[in-house]
């Protein structure tokens, strides 16, 4: 399993999780998205039904109802009610239920790195997990450090 740490500096990540997004759901794939705030929720999901005007992204909130047919859900806690197989804990939080998918986005700022720093040297060395840690270069092009 993958865990892309996303060490969000130049871009928000009102701009990086769409982009990430539309990758997984072109290759027919399908996110949950967690993130801890009931406020915070409800502004992704507006801002998924609205990045760009002339497209969104289909998705839904945990608790709505048809959570199963979602092919992004945003929920609060790390369980893929939906089928997915990545998961985007976008609220700097890590948790190690995002083990258990095969991919995993950890979106932090610097509000959050000491806790992003704590997670990636607890998942140093453990068997099946690659970890990648992403940062904007000056030109705002991301580029995996290591």
């Amino acid at each position: 399993m993958q865990v892309d740490f996303y060490h969000l500096t130049l871009t928000p990540l009102e701009r990086a999780l769409p982009r990430i997004t539309e990758r997984i759901l072109a290759d027919g794939g399908r996110l949950l998205i967690v993130s801890a705030a009931e406020p915070h929720r409800q502004h992704l999901d507006r801002m998924l039904w609205s990045y760009t005007p002339d497209s969104f992204l289909p998705h839904g909130l945990a608790g709505d109802g048809e959570e199963a047919e979602q092919p992004v859900l945003i929920a609060d806690h790390v369980s893929a009610v939906n089928g997915a197989r990545h998961v985007a804990l976008v609220d700097g939080q890590w948790r190690d239920a995002a083990l258990a998918f095969d991919r995993a986005f950890h979106f932090f700022d610097d509000d959050a790195i000491e806790a992003a720093r704590i997670a990636w040297r607890g998942l140093s060395g453990r068997e099946g997990v690659e970890r990648r840690y992403w940062k904007q270069g000056q030109g705002g092009r991301w580029e995996k450090v290591a």
